[in-house]
Parts: structure tokens; sequence; C-alpha cells
């Protein structure tokens, strides 16, 4: 059903009533250059009723204009806004569409196959919970897809659906579909993630996107719709300790300090015995404030404001634990670095680095490995181009809150920022909290690192300036 429709049968309350009760799942396109991402997501919304009839007139005006699927109507062009997207036909930006049918919500990230805007990507997919790994039939399994599905693995994706399209081009050849499908299972051996189905389909055509298709046989599973709405969503961080960074302080008048943020993992309660870090002071929570009013207990994902019984220093970037937190707090961290950016990597260089609310600046003490996206073998090397993948060793001027990437994303997480250009130039995940006492080859002494420090904390607008001692 339509969602004009469901909404005049139903009315406008009962309507948001029921999609309040739906559940949600965020899940991602990726794959090689012109492997179908876009033309999937314009059919799963055309075939599923999800597109008004404005829309559909508009999308017939702009298939004469710019279509590039032959006698068929171009559907990426439901996703693909941008004007140097629909010349070259190809995804650049990563483009958001929130969808749903009667058993559950999407929100779906289009993201580019092209090698150069990798980065987008990364972005689509560090909020997504499914993969949809888009493969050509008529060229297999690319290095772009490998690539795509080890940077999903790395940031915890843990369903991928592996859609192998154009099948109408291959004459739905059972034989390439079986080809496939074991190529790419031979490379996904190597890694972490847990759930792989595979389905043919013609994202053109609409095999076995939103019905089953006559054409494959051989394939008895459910159409890709039905995968998706049947996958089950990311359950919130609940189980992991409590996290609170701090992103601001709020003070409208004398008689109020409350410190704003989103609760990344576990729970708070009123009451609860606290303490701050990195500072480690300790206190108590008076009040979780919200504008409909107080809370007892603050779960994962809210927004709130905590109050405290005492007045203590708390500043954007500091985290709020329990009392009898075990979070590590470092200013030597061993990541798994995406790089992102034309100009490599360079080692001893002064980037910025942002980390849940918190900012600092960071130096890359060495590359311990790369890892090769095709064989996901290891191999040396003293700078990273642009898309590398590698395990690296990172010195930050202050220390920090920081949680393995596996254990808790949001604070496992984090960029490194080109300090002149302020571009994002890297995408890391915590793989180690190394103790400071390991970093042996720091340019900073320990008087220097403190008084950074210090003058950071009491002098928010102070910046410090990358001039050699010559």
């Amino acid at each position: 059903m339509s969602t004009a429709n469901e909404v005049k049968e139903l009315g406008i309350d009962a309507y948001l009533s029921r999609q309040q009760s739906k559940s949600l799942l965020r899940l991602m396109t990726c794959g090689s250059v012109d492997d179908g991402k876009s033309t999937l997501i314009g059919r799963l919304l055309h075939d599923s009723h999800q597109i008004y009839e404005d829309q559909l007139a508009a999308l017939h005006r702009d298939n004469e204009k710019v279509g590039n699927a032959g006698e068929e109507l171009d559907l990426a062009l439901l996703v693909d806004g941008l004007q140097a997207e629909r010349e070259q036909g190809i995804t650049i930006d990563v483009a958001y569409r929130y969808f749903s049918t009667a058993k559950r919500k999407f929100i779906i990230a289009d993201t580019p196959g092209h090698e150069q805007y990798t980065r987008n990507m990364v972005t689509g997919a560090s909020t997504s919970d499914l993969a949809i790994i888009l493969v050509d039939a008529r060229y297999g399994v690319q290095v772009q897809t490998k690539r795509h599905s080890f940077i999903c693995d790395s940031l915890g994706i843990t369903q991928f659906v592996v859609a192998i399209n154009k099948m109408d081009i291959v004459g739905f050849d059972e034989v390439v579909y079986e080809r496939i499908k074991a190529d790419y299972l031979k490379f996904a051996a190597q890694l972490n993630v847990k759930h792989i189905k595979f389905v043919p389909i013609s994202a053109l055509k609409g095999d076995n996107v939103v019905s089953r298709s006559e054409q494959t046989p051989y394939y008895t599973d459910k159409p890709l719709l039905e995968l998706l709405e049947d996958s089950p969503a990311a359950e919130a961080n609940n189980d992991f300790e409590a996290r609170f960074p701090v992103q601001y302080v709020s003070r409208p008048n004398l008689d109020f300090r409350g410190f704003q943020g989103t609760l990344t993992s576990g729970s708070l309660s009123q009451g609860q015995a606290i303490k701050v870090l990195p500072s480690g002071k300790r206190s108590a929570i008076k009040e979780i404030v919200t504008f409909d009013g107080n809370l007892e207990q603050v779960e994962t994902g809210q927004a709130v404001t905590l109050t405290l019984n005492d007045e203590i220093d708390i500043s954007r970037g500091d985290v709020i634990v329990p009392a009898e937190s075990t979070a590590q707090v470092s200013n030597q961290i061993q990541a798994k670095l995406v790089w992102m950016h034309d100009a490599p990597l360079v080692i001893g260089k002064t980037y910025n680095f942002k980390l849940a609310s918190k900012r600092t600046a960071a130096i890359v003490r060495k590359i311990d490995y790369t890892i090769d996206v095709n064989t996901l073998e290891h191999g040396e090397a003293t700078e990273l181009q642009l898309n590398e993948i590698a395990i690296v060793t990172l010195e930050l001027t202050e220390s920090v809150v920081v949680d393995l990437y596996r254990n808790n994303r949001e604070m496992g997480a984090f960029i490194l920022v080109d300090r002149l250009t302020n571009l994002t130039v890297g995408a890391g995940m915590v793989e180690n909290v190394l103790s400071t006492s390991e970093a042996k080859t720091s340019q900073y002494s320990e008087f220097e690192v403190e008084f950074n420090a210090l003058v950071r904390k009491h002098f928010p607008h102070w910046q410090a300036l990358d001039i050699s001692k010559l």
C-alpha cells in the first residue's frame, strides 16, 4: 500500500502511531562504479509505492533529458540529484532516503562507488546496520567491492546482503551467479562479518527486488525487500558501561549549570555516583533534565542535560562515567586508519583529532603495517596514499577517554583533519589503547604535554602553530 493510501485509510493520527511502533533499519548500498546502486534504491522506492505522483512526473521529465537507461525509466535519477552526478551517471555524494513498508521503516544511504569518493562511502557506512554489496554480474567481484566490504566490516557492520545485479544482461545464468557467490565467500572468509546473504537481481527490470522473479528458479530465498524486512536492527549499546561526552555547558542564569550531551552507551540514573574524565573529579547526578521534564534514568541515545551535586570543573570534551568505571584515559592509541585525501599521510605531521566531542591534536608516530584490500595481507609503508588502509600508532597532545571501537563505536571512532585546509583527511577505529609510557619517541616532554593541556583548558581560543625550531 502506498503512503498516501495508508494515510487516507487510517487517518493521520493512526498512521503516525503505526509508524512510531515500527522498527528502524539503517542500511547502505556500496560496491564498485556503475554496479547499479542508485538504480536499486530507485527500484525499491518505485516498486514499494513510495513515490508521489509529482515526483514520478518529475522523474519522467528528467528521464527524457538526462536518462541513461535506454528505453527503461532511469530510476537512479531519484537519488542522483547533483548535476555532476546526472551528467556522468555516477554517484558522488551520499544520498539518504527514507521509506517504509507494512513491516518496518528504513533509512537507506546511497554511497558512491568511485575510488575517489571513498570518504563519502565511509560516511554512509558509519551509521549503517546493514550493507547491500552490489556486484555487477558481468565483471564479478572487483577491487572496490573488496575495499567497501572491508571498510564495512571494520566499521562494525555485521550484516551483508550481496546483490548480484544486472543478471538480465547475462541471461540470469545460474553458473555466473554461483561463481560470483563463491568468489565473494572466499574473500569474506577473512572478515568478521557474521551474516551474509546473496540474491540475484536486476535493478533495472525489478527481478527479485520487491517480488520474486520467474527468471531465477534456482534462487529459492526471499526477494531483497523481504530480506531487509526480516533483518534484525542493531540493538542499542545498553550492555556497555555508560559514557556521556559533554557537548556543551549550559549556564542560562546564576542558579543553573548543566552539562549537555548524548549518552553513547549504558544508562545513568538520578543520584548515581559519577566521575569526570580525564580529571577524575567525583560527584553524583542531581537531575536529569529534558525539555519535557526531568527523568529518573537516561538510556543510550537520549540527549539530556545533567546537573551535579558538586561544583566541579567540566568542559566540552570531558566524559561523565559511573564512579566505578574502568574507562581508559591515554594519549597513545593504535588504530585502523582509512586515508581519504589526495595528499599522503605524513609521519610526524600534526593533524587535528576529533573523537566524540573531544578535539585535540595528534601525530601519527608510525605506520605499523598496511592492509591490502585484495588479499588482506600486511605490508610496510612510510606514508599512506588516498584510500589506503593501515594500522597506525598515534600520539595525542592531551590524554582522552577512549574505548575500543569493537566495544563502543561512538567512543572508539575518530577523524583526522588537516590543520591548514580544515579538510577531513582520515577516519580511524581504535584497535588498542596504549599507556602513555609506551610512547618512547614523543616530540613533547612531560612538561610540554601538561602545559599544552592546561593552556587549552583555561584558554580555549589558544591555537598551537606548526613552526619548526629553524
